[in-house]
């Protein structure tokens, strides 16, 4: 995979194929100043937010889809992020699932539990897949030393990386320990909200990773002055970010679809949280970067397809991939949104996901959602 200079590149389309970096178009940034909303005072949906009853009147013969389609963590005491206190463990439940504790940053979006993790695991082999079985693409030395995972989740990555680099020491932070016990023994986890100051000293690490904060962020800026904080000089930063909102080329998703409604709960739950889902289309990547002091900026724009439609086998596979992940966990991913934030019932949630799931599966959309990724050194 080339790896080719975001200014270098001219073109504001990404192919829907693993391909050199290309020139995106940044969205101006959008103000926001609400008060968080909560299932008792729930936000207005926007204006042009389809009402839930739009969903459960939509008869299944009168569609656009169709069904038929068929090692341990060794102890360090003089950690501060060390201890798993009791009220971290405490998860909040929300119409039987279960959400990360209220420590820090409480408004993240996505289950915690098993039947979601999952859903994120067939994500990282669609991300594999995608980048052609690279863990980076940022070019680490081959005895590097120490790696940051910020927002490690259920720890997939860390753990590959540390199988792929056994002589580096691997540390993978969440606010959630959801991680598996056993793992590589140049691993380990530990508890941090990224949203806070960071617990690691200046110039602690030769590379920062994180992937898929969108959502939980509400200042990048100061999220990738704290990765530059901890960055060793010559170390590398790279983050993974992907756009909430389900698009196609040939104008199969249209207004009339379920599927062009997916990307609206984020985006308007975005602005009420004031965590925006819109990473890609404000650039928030490069500038918090730049704005870090980061040099040497590369940026690398692809399409990931939802399901088998395409006719390249490789694409397919990748869409397959990204449609299972969908499947695993369709409301685990809106529920949040749609429940907490627009005040819609989960009934509603579960008849909109039903017609998204009967689109899909029909073969009759193409959609595809665009993903980024950026990676800079820190000046030496």
């Amino acid at each position: 995979m080339a790896e080719t200079s975001k200014e270098a590149a001219t073109s504001p389309k990404a192919p829907v194929a693993s391909s050199p970096p290309a020139e995106a178009t940044p969205a101006p940034a959008e103000e926001t100043s609400t008060e968080p909303p909560t299932a008792e005072n729930p936000a207005e949906p926007a204006e042009d937010f389809h009402n839930p009853d739009h969903w459960a009147n939509l008869n299944e013969n009168d569609a656009p889809g169709d069904d038929d389609a068929d090692s341990a963590v060794g102890d360090d005491a003089a950690s501060s992020t060390e201890s798993i206190s009791s009220s971290i463990l405490h998860y909040r439940t929300i119409h039987g699932r279960t959400y990360h504790s209220e420590r820090g940053n409480a408004e993240y979006w996505t289950p915690n539990d098993e039947h979601h993790n999952e859903s994120m695991d067939i994500n990282h082999h669609l991300l594999s897949l995608s980048l052609d079985a690279k863990l980076h693409l940022a070019p680490l030395k081959d005895d590097i030393q120490k790696v940051l995972d910020v927002g490690t989740g259920t720890g997939i990555w860390a753990i590959d990386f540390a199988d792929e680099y056994p002589n580096a020491e691997v540390v993978g932070t969440d606010i959630s320990p959801i991680q598996p016990d056993w793992v590589p023994p140049n691993l380990k986890f530990e508890i941090e909200d990224c949203t806070q100051e960071w617990t690691y000293g200046p110039n602690s690490f030769d590379y920062v990773h994180m992937r898929y904060l969108y959502g939980s962020i509400s200042d990048w800026s100061a999220l990738f002055k704290e990765a530059f904080r901890v960055c060793k000089p010559g170390g590398w930063v790279e983050s993974y970010e992907a756009s909430p909102r389900m698009e196609s080329d040939d104008g199969t998703v249209n207004e009339t679809c379920a599927i062009n409604e997916w990307g609206k709960f984020f985006i308007e739950g975005g602005k009420k949280l004031n965590r925006t889902f819109e990473i890609i289309d404000k650039d928030l990547q490069q500038k918090g970067m730049e704005e870090a002091g980061f040099v040497d900026v590369k940026v690398w724009d692809f399409k990931a397809p939802i399901g088998g439609w395409p006719q390249d086998p490789r694409l397919k596979q990748i869409g397959q991939f990204a449609q299972a992940a969908l499947e695993q966990d369709y409301e685990g991913y809106v529920l949040y949104m749609a429940n907490m934030v627009l005040g819609w019932t989960k009934e509603e949630v579960s008849v909109y996901c039903a017609q998204l799931r009967r689109e899909i599966r029909s073969g009759k959309f193409h959609p595809f959602y665009r993903q980024r990724v950026v990676y800079a050194r820190k000046p030496e």
